[in-house]
């Protein structure tokens, strides 16, 4: 690898040097995809689970509440999966293999990509880098583990049974649940980056605390909105989904005062 006088790598140098990361991390993430791709039974019954009626996050809520007294429990459902071509269910299994090995991939993605840009940055920078890549990332993972728990399930479940008549009944097909779930796990994933985009415009003068905070009313009742649109018709789904959202809303809001302070 070839280096300049004052020991820095040349611009063919760092152009190996990610060359090797992106073999690495393409290797890595294939691996994994493999690996998910042939324990198919265990993946699939994962993926399949939050379109039962006896899902976890439904037993759970039951429980909690009969605990507390109160005779409460989720009607059954079934809705039907099906596959219209003839190649679906096999491609819709390798690109959903694709996507839970960059998944399981990720936290190896990030240390390469961290590596890669460490010798660039100071002492001081390094240390708030790390602490910045763990934030995102697990603001990340709690969106993706709320979308499985919690809003994919229950949009599933009023979506899925959801019928204009009497007279027509829904088959969803398997690309239709795949896709669903994919785009809408990555949007709770995006979703609760709300924290750092807060932090980022605030850090830049273009939201503060106090506009937050005035909003705030005005915020809660669009989530509100939101959450009722996207769960059954019942108020306990809907507040399933609305505190947890508003509650990043109110933690962005303790980040702006934060970053107030310090310009301050």
């Amino acid at each position: 690898m070839q280096e300049s006088n004052d020991n820095q790598l040349t611009f063919g140098g760092h152009l190996e040097v990610l060359r090797r990361m992106l073999f690495r991390i393409l290797g890595v993430t294939l691996a994994l995809a493999i690996g998910v791709f042939v324990i198919k039974d265990i993946a699939w019954e994962l993926l399949l689970a939050p379109s039962k009626s006896n899902f976890i996050t439904y037993r759970i809520i039951e429980q909690t509440l009969q605990g507390l007294g109160l005779d409460f429990q989720f009607d059954e459902y079934n809705v039907d999966l099906i596959a219209t071509e003839l190649s679906s269910q096999f491609m819709t299994h390798v690109t959903t293999s694709i996507y839970l090995g960059l998944l399981l991939a990720s936290p190896y993605i990030l240390l390469e990509l961290f590596r890669f840009i460490l010798p660039a940055l100071y002492d001081n920078e390094r240390k708030y880098s790390v602490l910045a890549t763990i934030i995102i990332y697990s603001l990340f993972i709690i969106g993706v583990l709320m979308c499985y728990f919690m809003i994919f399930p229950i949009s599933f479940r009023f979506l899925g049974t959801y019928s204009v008549s009497e007279t027509i009944s829904s088959m969803i097909t398997l690309k239709s649940y795949i896709s669903t779930f994919t785009s809408l796990t990555v949007v709770m994933g995006v979703v609760f980056q709300l924290p750092v985009i807060i932090f980022i415009l605030a850090k830049m003068g273009i939201v503060n605390f106090s506009i937050l905070a005035k909003y705030r009313k005005y915020a809660f009742f669009t989530i509100t909105v939101i959450s009722a649109i996207i769960t059954p018709p019942d108020i306990l789904s809907c507040l399933l989904v609305t505190f947890p959202l508003y509650f990043l809303y109110e933690c962005s809001i303790w980040v702006a005062k934060k970053v107030d302070k310090i310009k301050n």
